[in-house]
């Protein structure tokens, strides 16, 4: 997923930044409701954690400021404690999940897990594809009980694939979701990481088509 950290410490946001890139997901990184804002209405965020300080005033109501200038990418709210009625307030104010002060790196990883699995329709870590066995917690692909090593951005791409199995998505698509600003790709990146990921996952019914003009799909398979 492309996630966008919003927090108003640097450090804390350069290191959630570092361990969700490190889970296979393109982060961008802000520091103010305004830029907060702007980014989620101007680029094609999967998920967005963000920091309740960075409102103006700060707290619950931030979420609602979002919400009403358009903002419908899900968000996962870091509240300023641990109190339960700052929690729901997030929530009615319009997250889609909030965790409490302090901010524990493992759970906000394990909530970024379960939202990836939603977005796949998977009630579980394993997405099974035929042979195919993708593990989105351990970030881990096997095939025929077999581990398959692949690159972080293979993975991203493998990820995008099977959450949209049977379904095209467009080189551009894919160099949203894997690419965070600053990063100087084209869709011609994307051939060739489609290209190495073709060598190392195509066996028996996996297969990864592709449509001139249209993009890439993972086909479905029958049964």
């Amino acid at each position: 997923m492309r996630i966008l950290v919003a927090i108003r410490s640097e450090s804390s946001w350069v290191e959630l930044a570092r361990v969700l890139r490190g889970d296979g997901h393109a982060c961008d990184q802000v520091a103010s409701e305004s830029s907060t804002a702007t980014a989620l209405a101007s680029s094609p965020f999967d998920f967005a954690v963000v920091d309740l300080g960075l409102g103006s005033p700060p707290g619950p109501p931030l979420i609602a400021r979002l919400r009403a200038r358009g903002v419908q990418t899900p968000i996962l709210a870091l509240a300023l404690s641990d109190h339960a009625t700052e929690r729901a307030a997030a929530l009615d104010h319009g997250c889609d999940d909030c965790v409490g002060a302090p901010v524990d790196m493992v759970e906000i990883r394990a909530r970024v897990r379960a939202w990836t699995r939603r977005t796949m329709g998977s009630a579980s870590n394993l997405i099974r594809h035929g042979p195919l066995k993708f593990d989105a917690a351990e970030r881990a692909v096997y095939i025929d009980g077999q581990q398959v090593q692949l690159s972080r951005r293979e993975l991203s791409l493998l990820e995008i694939l099977i959450s949209r199995r049977g379904r095209f998505v467009s080189k551009d698509r894919m160099v949203e979701i894997m690419f965070g600003w600053g990063e100087e790709v084209t869709t011609n990146t994307i051939e060739v990481y489609v290209h190495r990921l073709r060598k190392k996952i195509e066996s028996g019914p996996v297969r990864i088509t592709s449509l001139r003009g249209v993009g890439y799909q993972l086909e479905r398979i029958a049964g």
